[in-house]
């Protein structure tokens, strides 16, 4: 006897609704399976005191469990930070959704920002931005600034510091772009650029720093601590270079 159509309808429905979580099982298993650390596979090696199944790593030997009861233990929450820091979020924010610790919080973000390398290599003979972003650290009367230095045609920021508004500071951030042997350096129009920069490759224009003042006011954007109205603030000069 011949089946209706919408009975073939039916059985597919049923035998895929029977099938899913043998996949979503499979998934989780083989996701357990790798290590948080150097993505080798490994091997299953006794329990914990709680019951948890724990795993080997066949490369690094490390051992980790298949589910933890604190979530700053679980795979991917770096990555969950980064994405929440560039969402301008803060340390207090990204603690409350993701409900882990501010300590930890903190913690993950400078092993991020160590994690980030400079460009290893500086093309010669192209043209770079340079400015100061200001912002605080504790406190409004403890000004600082961030210098930056930017290709111009690519965008992409070769060198930063963050310091005074000094000598000292802007002068390591212009000897990495005279060290690219740069055809032009176009900066605003503060006088200790003069005794940094050859005149004859120095450009002095707040119209022709476009470039990076867009991306200073990105970076604010993006960054809770540098937004202008805001009671967030950082805590130590040291947490800079990697927020």
């Amino acid at each position: 006897m011949g089946k209706c159509p919408s009975c073939f309808v039916l059985m597919g429905l049923m035998s895929r609704n029977s099938i899913d979580p043998i996949f979503s099982a499979t998934e989780k298993l083989m996701e357990n399976l790798k290590c948080n650390r150097c993505d080798h596979s490994g091997v299953k090696n006794g329990r914990s005191k709680t019951g948890v199944q724990r795993y080997q790593c066949r490369g690094c030997k490390k051992y980790w469990q298949g589910s933890y009861t604190y979530k700053a233990c679980e795979r991917n929450i770096s990555e969950q930070i980064f994405t929440l820091k560039k969402e301008s979020c803060g340390v207090r924010s990204i603690s409350r959704i993701l409900r882990i610790s501010i300590v930890t919080v903190i913690r993950r973000i400078k092993r991020i920002g160590q994690q980030i390398q400079r460009p290893s290599a500086i093309l010669k003979g192209k043209e770079y931005e340079v400015d100061e972003l200001r912002t605080y650290i504790g406190n409004k009367g403890r000004l600082y600034w961030v210098v930056c230095a930017m290709r111009r045609d690519t965008k992409e920021i070769i060198d930063f510091k963050v310091g005074k508004r000094n000598l000292k500071t802007l002068s390591k951030v212009i000897t990495t772009v005279l060290l690219s042997e740069a055809r032009k350096i176009y900066t605003e129009g503060y006088y200790l650029y003069r005794s940094l920069i050859p005149k004859q490759i120095h450009g002095r224009s707040k119209y022709q720093i476009n470039g990076i003042e867009r991306k200073n006011l990105s970076i604010r954007t993006h960054l809770k601590r540098l937004s202008r109205k805001t009671i967030c603030s950082q805590g130590a000069r040291r947490c800079w270079k990697h927020v």
